[in-house]
């Protein structure tokens, strides 16, 4: 998971988090072209110029696109109050050659990555371009204190120092979301050390599968089994759970996602029932 966040500190009103969540956040499937356009140009803003980690130079009409895109799914996280988007994420699917699907099998060599269980029994994925908006988090400084546009956003004022966190959280939800939509079961990513900490204060722990690397700073590569994960987070977190998983929601669709066999499974179930002998 590349990003150029720096991120902040989550507050500690627990309770606070899924309702500021809840108020001032959405999570909308890039599923028509004129959202994609705005995830890439998301992209160019965060990678090409508030960052130096692609050449702008290489994308053409203020866009970042990459050979990966073509079998992603993606995210946008929008602010309910402005419309405004605070930030992205993708998942990139296998590729019918496994040994091919994912970047970060260029720069790890983890048994996990080449592991055909990850791409048959179940399925992997890898995060990726989990970026948020310089801009909106600028945006989110100068609000008054109880936020952008309270009259829009009716309710009790929350602390808008709450709402840095729940841009973590939202693109989380996000990439559960995407999850449960395509039947993924395991996740890669690229994390930064920042993030890894972060992640670890609201009861998410992914596990290192190798040292860190050089790419884009260092970076350190991970996985986790998607229910193993939200499993701890419910222990230890369930306001979070709430919010990532929309209160279970999404955690009851990817097991019925992952449950259903496809036509490949039916086929090879139905041969496997035929008798022996004619």
């Amino acid at each position: 998971m590349n990003t150029s966040a720096q991120f902040e500190q989550p507050a500690d009103n627990n309770v606070s988090l899924k309702k500021t969540y809840n108020q001032w956040f959405d999570v909308i499937p890039a599923k028509t072209s004129a959202l994609v356009d705005q995830v890439h140009r998301l992209r160019y803003q965060v990678y090409c110029i508030e960052n130096s980690f692609e050449d702008p130079n290489i994308h053409p009409n203020c866009v970042e696109r990459d050979e990966y895109d073509a079998r992603s799914v993606h995210s946008l996280l929008k602010d309910r109050s402005s419309g405004a988007i605070a930030g992205t994420v993708r998942l990139i699917l296998p590729a019918p050659k496994p040994e091919e699907s994912f970047p970060i099998q260029g720069i790890c060599k983890s048994p996990l990555l080449s592991d055909p269980k990850m791409f048959y029994h179940g399925k992997a994925a890898e995060i990726s371009r989990f970026c948020i908006s310089k801009g909106f988090r600028q945006l989110v400084r100068e609000s008054e204190p109880s936020g952008a546009s309270a009259s829009d956003n009716p309710g009790p004022a929350i602390d808008k120092q709450l709402l840095m966190p729940c841009i973590t959280i939202g693109l989380m939800k996000a990439i559960v979301q995407m999850s449960a939509a395509h039947g993924v079961t395991d996740w890669f990513a690229v994390m930064e050390p920042s993030l890894l900490r972060l992640l670890t204060r609201f009861g998410i722990y992914f596990k290192p599968i190798g040292p860190l690397v050089e790419y884009h700073g260092k970076r350190q590569p991970c996985y986790q089994n998607v229910e193993g994960l939200l499993a701890r987070i419910k222990t230890e977190r369930q306001d979070v759970w709430d919010v990532i998983t929309d209160e279970g929601r999404l955690l009851e669709e990817l097991r019925r996602k992952v449950n259903t066999p496809t036509r490949h499974q039916r086929v090879l179930t139905y041969r496997r029932a035929l008798p022996l002998h004619a």
